[in-house]
């Protein structure tokens, strides 16, 4: 298939039924999450934005799992999605949700280094296996984490890292308008790109996408998931019924899903 809107194949919005009514969800049961759960705000950096919440379990936690929000590296922040902490806290981990710093303020490339410090950051504090789990621009930045040229103190603990709609082939980016934002440029676009990258050796990636997806995501899931195994990587990858871009990531909240169990079990 030949693809002419190259928009319309990232755009996710237009594509779901009652779609506006998602970012104000997220929002009030984040908030509520917090109210129950109250975090600890841990800085990563002297940006603004360079900060984390950890939340913690009752006992000692068995380790790390620590969530990237979506976006498309241009929006929202930690403080929407603090519920999806529910299920990997209630299994005993300690749970970091860092903010980023956003484009065009700052590169792609810019923001894969921030990552890099959150998660050194918070593993500092807390021993044991990191899981990483990321959602869309989140599950670039998580996967990114797993390519060898990424300098990563923590990089021998991370058990596993499960990409939700992740974009792993950064190059058709180049053809759409938010390029005015993102501010790419080809080698930038290849670098950055997981899928054209070397995984490091004893890397477990899930790549996870919703079956009522864009075809581009599906496609981008599957794409990361053969390469990377046939670079003998633990690969598997996961299409989930009747769950599309925004609501894919529900079951993160739920301790006893399919999602939480495959990504922590």
């Amino acid at each position: 298939m030949i693809i002419s809107d190259w928009d319309d194949a990232y755009a996710n919005g237009v594509h779901i039924e009652g779609a506006d009514a998602f970012p104000p969800r997220w929002n009030m049961a984040a908030a509520a999450f917090r109210a129950a759960h109250p975090p600890q705000t841990l800085s990563y950096g002297a940006h603004p934005r360079l900060v984390m919440d950890v939340f913690y379990p009752h006992s000692t936690p068995k380790g790390v799992a620590l969530f990237v929000h979506g976006g498309y590296w241009m929006a929202f922040d930690r403080s929407s999605w603090s519920h999806l902490a529910a299920g990997a806290l209630a299994r005993g981990y300690a749970v970091a949700l860092p903010s980023y710093v956003l484009t065009p303020e700052c590169r792609i490339t810019d923001i894969t280094n921030q990552i890099t410090c959150a998660i050194d950051r918070v593993g500092g504090d807390i021993p044991g296996p990191i899981y990483l789990a990321g959602h869309s621009a989140g599950g670039h930045l998580v996967s990114r984490m797993l390519c060898e040229d990424i300098s990563l103190n923590s990089a021998p603990r991370i058990a596993h890292v499960l990409s939700i709609s992740g974009v792993h082939d950064l190059r058709p980016l180049l053809r759409t308008s938010m390029q005015a934002e993102l501010q790419l440029d080809m080698a930038e676009a290849v670098r950055e790109s997981a899928a054209l990258c070397t995984p490091r050796a004893g890397t477990r990636l899930t790549a996870w996408v919703g079956a009522l997806e864009r075809p581009e995501f599906i496609r981008q899931a599957q794409l990361l998931a053969n390469i990377w195994t046939g670079l003998g990587a633990d690969c598997s990858y996961v299409c989930s019924e009747n769950k599309h871009h925004f609501n894919v990531i529900d079951e993160l909240a739920n301790p006893n899903s399919k999602m939480i169990e495959h990504w922590l079990g």
